[in-house]
């Protein structure tokens, strides 16, 4: 069984990388990241809160596209095709495939919100300084990307292979390269790293990530792409106003401390302002939330493979 599940897993994890509208929202929001910097130019010495602030919005905003949309790819269009037909004829059980679905889907989004991530960092060393921008690393980051999409095209060119997986695969391995690079490029003569601030606030954005992910994975077992997309946007607008729809009548009612707790906070991965104030995220607040998301994706999950269980796949 566990076997089963890790080759569907990565056959999920595989399908989304040639998806190619997933390679368009990454190459996207890389771009969109790297254009930050240009952007800081107009405000007053307030480029790292710009730069920060816009980076995970960008990061938090396609991530749940990408969920939706993957889901779909993956999970939908499969069921209304009967192709996953083809799987279940197969001694494997239907929680077995749904769960394959689920970590490929969710090894897909971790792979998304990593690379806007390490964009994010180059866009807020690139943005130090209010007046001098580094335009070595900017033209390094954006040569990266040209190069990935030119070894994808070399591949398939050559191979026959998919242009969108490998350009995405290119990216995988050389975003993490360059940003080592540039860490090691001298600023006035002296070293300047990267902010390890902003890495628990990357940590949290990507709990976000994937519980929006495991809502979208449990829809697409029985609404169509547009309806699973309204339905998270509407779960997605709700939790960023929870506090003050139901958060504040939960104490009073026992129905609004349930539906509290069942609209995911994103309030409590959202945090922003205290990394610009130059506060350092606790460990005891990053463990509280990461229980908190884990507890979120294993109820979502038991409710994905609830409703895939008599879900009808064939035609």
């Amino acid at each position: 069984m566990y076997l089963s599940i890790i080759q569907i897993a990565r056959n999920t994890f595989r399908e989304t990388l040639r998806d190619p509208i997933f390679f368009i929202l990454l190459l996207c929001s890389l771009i969109l990241i790297g254009l930050l910097p240009e952007c800081a130019l107009f405000v007053f010495r307030e480029q790292k809160k710009l730069v920060i602030d816009s980076s995970l919005a960008t990061i938090l905003s396609f991530g749940w596209i990408i969920a939706v949309l993957a889901s779909a790819h993956t999970i939908t269009r499969e069921i209304d095709k009967g192709t996953i037909s083809l799987i279940l004829s197969k001694p494997v059980k239907r929680y077995s495939v749904i769960l394959a679905k689920i970590l490929g889907i969710f090894a897909a989004l971790t792979v998304f919100v990593l690379l806007n991530s390490l964009a994010a960092l180059i866009a807020l060393r690139v943005a130090k300084d209010q007046f001098r921008l580094e335009y070595i690393a900017l033209g390094i980051y954006f040569g990266t990307i040209l190069l990935a999409c030119f070894y994808g095209g070399v591949r398939n060119y050559l191979s026959g292979e998919s242009f969108v997986m490998n350009s995405s695969l290119g990216l995988m391995y050389a975003l993490p390269t360059i940003t080592l690079l540039i860490a090691f490029i001298p600023v006035n003569g002296k070293l300047v790293y990267f902010a390890s601030s902003l890495v628990p606030a990357m940590l949290l954005i990507l709990f976000a990530v994937l519980i929006i992910g495991i809502i979208a994975i449990s829809l697409s077992t029985c609404l169509n792409t547009v309806s699973n997309l309204l339905v998270c946007f509407i779960v997605f607008t709700s939790g960023l106003m929870s506090d003050y729809l139901v958060g504040r009548f939960a104490n009073t009612n026992w129905i609004a401390s349930i539906l509290y707790g069942l609209i995911p906070n994103w309030q409590m991965f959202w945090l922003v302002d205290a990394i610009t104030a130059g506060e350092t995220i606790p460990i005891e607040y990053l463990l509280w939330a990461s229980l908190y998301a884990i507890i979120l994706i294993f109820v979502f999950t038991i409710f994905a493979v609830v409703l895939f269980q008599d879900r009808e796949v064939g035609r």
